[in-house]
């Protein structure tokens, strides 16, 4: 077998998808995290954010002061369905962008003025 038949050997499980890395999501985990976090957190918001080449489908929440949390999701079906089931808004991130506050926050962070 040549060197191109054994690297298309290795693809022999690929679903064909072509929205980013196909990986497992321990779905009670995420949104165990997710509920702690907007519970604890006022003002809390979703983004959800598209798959890439090296990340899955992934859910951003935002509180009101921008502190942020991102988990992996696996689908943009089930990060909707999250967010909706902590009765938290919604919003898509190629849509909207993400919201001042979060870059405010993380850039806070970054100078240890938390």
């Amino acid at each position: 077998m040549g060197l191109f038949g054994r690297l298309r050997g290795k693809r022999s499980g690929d679903s064909g998808r072509t929205d980013g890395p196909s990986m497992g999501v321990d779905r009670k985990a995420v949104r165990d995290h997710l509920r702690s976090f907007a519970t604890t957190r006022r003002g809390v918001e979703a983004y959800v954010e598209p798959a890439t080449n090296v990340t899955a489908e992934s859910i951003v929440l935002v509180a009101t002061d921008g502190e942020w949390t991102r988990r992996a999701v696996g689908s943009r079906k089930t990060a909707f369905e999250l967010a909706r089931s902590l009765d938290i808004p919604v919003y898509d991130v190629l849509l909207t962008g993400y919201p001042k506050r979060m870059r405010e926050w993380s850039s806070r962070q970054r100078r240890g003025q938390a």
